[in-house]
């Protein structure tokens, strides 16, 4: 080996350790976007010099959450990022995705669920940013304990057919879980949390449905860019169970 490639093999060793001592001392928010995916890229390619491709994927996908976001096929398409670089970075993602809902399903909601905060916390990295809305259910039993979080995968709601088979889905979701609460959490790809008619009507629907199933719906919460909206915080989950305490006449 030449004394230059072996110089140039000691410069990305010395670089790639002291990017690994900053973040065992001082963690993520010591590493610019580029440097954490620099970091992530050593685990497919060890011994290159992982910078250039780190500083192409940052320019495509524009920020860390972008890397982590992207698909495999996307990744690929970065100089530098390979199958192996792909498949190591949508380990972690999905990995860390995982440890997020392991610890939601952990966690003892508080009895009221008034903290929307926590469910933002929980499933803002795997639901912000995405291109198109997604919607999921969290399902919790008698001790307000999470029993599990499901992703509905046909959630149309252009028709009142595709609704009402919608909503069946949810509720017969919480009778195959043994839920006695729902909470609901979709996201607004345009990164704007307000609430749309459609948003308040189909969570009418699915306050009604699962009340005949004497099933308690806690909350509906809209996650945006780095913001929610809760619509329990304004009222409609008790106005909606009320409204429909009037319809079986015990309002």
């Amino acid at each position: 080996m030449s004394e230059t490639i072996k110089a140039t093999e000691n410069t990305i060793a010395g670089h790639r350790n002291r990017l690994r001592e900053r973040f065992r001392k001082m963690g993520l928010s010591s590493l610019a976007d580029y440097e954490a995916v620099e970091l992530l890229l050593t685990l497919g390619t060890p011994r290159r010099d992982c910078k250039p491709a780190a500083k192409a994927a940052i320019k495509k996908f524009k920020t860390l959450r972008g890397v982590l976001e992207a698909s495999a096929d996307d990744l690929q398409e970065v100089d530098g990022i390979g199958p192996a670089n792909s498949v190591a970075i949508r380990l972690i993602a999905e990995a860390a995705q995982e440890l997020l809902r392991t610890k939601a399903v952990e966690q003892k909601w508080p009895e009221n669920c008034a903290t929307p905060q926590q469910v933002y916390d929980y499933l803002y990295s795997s639901m912000c940013g995405l291109k198109k809305e997604v919607f999921k259910v969290i399902y919790l039993n008698n001790q307000n304990r999470v029993v599990e979080i499901v992703e509905i995968e046909d959630h149309s709601r252009g028709t009142v057919n595709a609704s009402v088979v919608w909503v069946r889905e949810v509720v017969e979701g919480a009778l195959r879980h043994g839920a006695a609460a729902m909470i609901f959490v979709h996201n607004h790809p345009s990164g704007v949390p307000a609430p749309s008619q459609q948003d308040r009507d189909i969570t009418r629907d699915l306050v009604f449905a699962a009340a005949t199933m004497n099933i308690r719906t806690l909350d509906h919460i809209i996650i945006g860019d780095n913001c929610y909206h809760s619509l329990a915080s304004e009222g409609l989950m008790d106005r909606y169970a009320a409204e429909f305490r009037g319809v079986r006449g015990k309002g």
